[in-house]
């Protein structure tokens, strides 16, 4: 018996051969950046208790590492301190010798066409935990800015090639656009977290990078996840003030918001794939609950179908692997 079927889609689905001949997505390691750790005093690597297969790097063996990576074909890093030198204000980040500054010279001396994207913001350095100066239990916003101009210069002249500010502090953008600007560094550009939430995916990378809160939270700066138009709108904001690159931060709960940028932009967007969602892939890989493979490509290309330019997570390494296989 034969239907008169109007189309028959399995036509398209036949075969691997033409499923990849249409396929509108394609995964290279242009698409990766990998987020790493770098943690001062430490000697050579320590797995993360948190995030099962991510390591923090000692400054030793830094440079080994980024060696390893580049042969893999990791083309971009975005790179978080351990700082084990913490103050009220995170002035270590300012430092022409601080963590910052001497991780993003290990890198580019060992590596001088990887692309370096460094964090601006001062969690990981700062005794509260908070993302900015904190005055009477509230971040203010302009001191922060003053703070994350000095962190920017700073890290240009180490050699970072994009600055990412992650404070989400208003004005962030603007603020360090025109320091660089003023600095002499006009070609280093400016990756904006854009549209980060307050979400509690973010959990395992503060257990991993230090920089657990010791009060309150961070639900007065980062973007409120029940409003979709808001977030949005800050985005749009972040490419007047002078934004390269705009993210998306957690990426897998909000590809609405990924895809709304989309539309409204031709710059480049990233997806952070935070350290939440990593965990609970690898945790139910671990599990025998899914095929961890299968599951983190499917995720890649939800980011890609979206509209991601560029997808930031700990599987970078791995999935590179997976795609030579």
């Amino acid at each position: 018996m034969s239907f008169d079927l109007p189309f028959r889609f399995r036509r398209l689905r036949k075969n691997k051969t033409i499923r990849d001949l249409i396929s509108r997505v394609e995964l290279t390691a242009n698409d990766f950046v990998y987020p790493i750790f770098v943690e001062e005093g430490l000697e050579g690597r320590a797995e993360s208790d948190s995030l099962p297969g991510v390591f923090r790097v000692g400054e030793t063996a830094l440079a080994a590492e980024i060696n390893m990576l580049w042969e893999k074909g990791i083309k971009a890093v975005m790179l978080f301190g351990v700082s084990h030198h913490k103050d009220e204000e995170g002035s270590d980040t300012w430092d022409e010798e601080g963590l910052i500054a001497r991780m993003i010279r290990i890198v580019k001396d060992q590596a001088p066409d990887m692309v370096i994207m460094a964090d601006a913001c001062f969690c990981q350095y700062t005794t509260h935990g908070h993302c900015g100066v904190l005055i009477n239990d509230h971040v203010d916003n302009d001191l922060t800015l003053e703070n994350l101009q000095k962190q920017a210069i700073n890290a240009a002249e180490a050699g970072a090639d994009f600055i990412a500010p992650s404070a989400m502090m208003d004005g962030q953008v603007m603020a360090i656009r025109d320091a660089l600007d003023e600095a002499g560094f006009e070609d280093v550009g400016v990756l904006s977290y854009s549209s980060k939430f307050a979400s509690d995916l973010y959990g395992p990378f503060r257990g991993a990078a230090g920089c657990s809160l010791k009060q309150g939270d961070r639900k007065a700066y980062q973007a409120d996840y029940r409003h979709y138009e808001l977030a949005l709108e800050e985005s749009m904001v972040d490419i007047e003030e002078g934004a390269d690159m705009l993210m998306v931060k957690p990426g897998t709960l909000y590809l609405d918001v990924l895809k709304g940028i989309r539309e409204n932009t031709s710059l480049p967007v990233a997806a952070y794939h935070v350290s939440g969602e990593y965990a609970m892939i690898k945790h139910a890989a671990l599990a025998g609950a899914l095929d961890e493979k299968k599951v983190v490509l499917e995720t890649m290309v939800a980011f890609k179908r979206a509209g991601a330019d560029l997808v930031i997570t700990y599987y970078a390494p791995q999935i590179l692997d997976w795609l030579k296989d």
